[in-house]
């Protein structure tokens, strides 16, 4: 059989090993050995590679920034942050129609800036935000729907933790992709505040307004998430700015994350042994799925199938753009099946040749490499929300035990329509995502 051949056998049966509910990481470990016994003849080559695979890739100095972003995200839920910056958004829209929501999205983005993670994004401002939600009357598939779509910002707006992924993949500079992330992480926020605006607009019992708030609990509500505001611009300037490698600018965030959480949320002991274990946990799931992508990877790259089709779309003659439209939809169905960091770790190999060896619009190699990485994640990103998976929309689903699952799914359609849009944009106009890249110039 050609490479490319294995390739796809490889793909079939792990596809069919994930539908029989076998984790991602042990699938992909799993047929990636197998594929690598198949191409070699030879059990021992197996082994004398796994002997190897698992000390490059923990011993990795770069993966350090991972639980670090993890505990920040984990002090920032267990210290009460989330709440300060529910209040500070909401003292600002929430007299408005539809305040509460665009509150919530406005929050899940200044959660996402400390946090990393769309999943706990979703789940701390889901605890935070439904309560209020409910207490105003607004409609089930609105409330859950903008807080699913919310929750997605966790990995757009950063620190975020597929970009670090993606970064280590393809050496790629990690302050480069988080300075690139940020305007298109605002158009996000705003997008998803105008599919609110325009959802009240149409049915104003969907999302009645809150009570005006006096100008003092404003100003009161501002002060108390200026700390974290401030962490974030540190992090993000500190590794862009160059003073600070990304662990330490993780490790400077985490700490002070920590101290925040201490001072004004008044963690104690209880919540700082919950997040050290809910750090642990997150990071050795997220490195299991790194050692099975990599045995993966690894017989990928012995079958030199990632060559061979970039090879092929070159010479195919086929335009960029379809190209890369192509690759969009495959984003966009793999996420009916995987998850996000799956999703990164298992075709940045294979789609990021073929990109590279492709012209759009003149960009530099670096450019195009930062600009993939940008709209690779948000894509990745619509499979959080888009069924069947839709992992942010199962755990708000869960938290609003009365709304059934299909008027979440229902309420995050005009959310999905918002990300198309975006996505457009971002195709079509690569300065969205450059421009602070090359405003900043290290």
């Amino acid at each position: 059989m050609s490479g490319t051949t294995v390739g796809i056998l490889i793909f079939v049966v792990m596809l069919a090993l994930m539908v029989v509910r076998v984790p991602i990481g042990i699938a992909m470990f799993t047929v990636g050995a197998g594929g690598y016994v198949y191409l070699t003849g030879n059990v021992n080559a197996l082994l004398n590679s796994l002997k190897n695979l698992g000390y490059a890739r923990l011993s990795n100095y770069d993966l350090v920034v991972i639980p670090l972003f993890l505990l920040m995200g984990q002090f920032a839920t267990h210290g009460g942050l989330s709440k300060s910056l529910f209040r500070f958004v909401s003292a600002f829209l929430g007299h408005r129609k539809g305040g509460i929501a665009m509150a919530s999205i406005g929050a899940c983005a200044g959660f996402g800036a400390i946090c990393g993670s769309s999943l706990a994004t979703a789940a701390t401002m889901g605890h935070v935000a439904l309560p209020e939600l409910r207490r105003f009357g607004y409609s089930g598939s609105l409330a859950t729907g903008a807080l699913a779509a919310g929750g997605t910002l966790g990995i757009m707006i950063p620190p975020s933790v597929p970009l670090v992924i993606y970064a280590i993949l393809t050496q790629e500079s990690i302050g480069k992709l988080f300075m690139a992330a940020v305007i298109p992480g605002i158009i996000a926020m705003v997008g998803y505040m105008l599919v609110v605006r325009i959802i009240v607009a149409i049915n104003p019992a969907a999302g009645p307004a809150g009570p005006a708030v006096a100008w003092g609990d404003k100003v009161r509500s501002m002060l108390e998430v200026l700390p974290v505001l401030l962490v974030f611009v540190v992090v993000i300037v500190g590794i862009y700015g160059g003073w600070a490698n990304p662990t330490e600018a993780a490790a400077i965030g985490a700490a002070a994350c920590g101290v925040l959480a201490v001072v004004t949320g008044g963690m104690r002991v209880k919540g700082l042994m919950d997040s050290a274990l809910g750090t642990a946990q997150a990071t050795a799931m997220i490195f299991l799925v790194l050692l099975g992508a990599d045995m993966l990877n690894t017989t990928l790259a012995l079958s030199q199938m990632p060559g061979e089709l970039a090879a092929w779309v070159k010479q195919s003659g086929m335009p960029p753009l379809l190209v890369m439209f192509v690759i969009l939809l495959i984003y966009i169905f793999l996420g009916c099946v995987m998850d996000s960091l799956a999703m990164i770790l298992l075709t940045i190999p294979i789609f990021y040749p073929m990109v590279m060896g492709l012209d759009f619009w003149g960009m530099s190699d670096q450019d195009k490499s930062i600009w993939f990485g940008i709209l690779a994640l948000m894509v990745v990103e619509i499979g959080l929300v888009h069924p069947p998976v839709g992992m942010n929309v199962y755990i708000i689903n869960r938290l609003a035990k009365d709304v059934p699952l299909t008027e979440t799914f229902k309420g995050v359609v005009p959310f999905l329509l918002s990300d198309l849009v975006r996505i457009v944009l971002l195709l079509y106009f690569p300065i969205i995502s450059l421009y602070l890249v090359h405003t900043f110039k290290q």
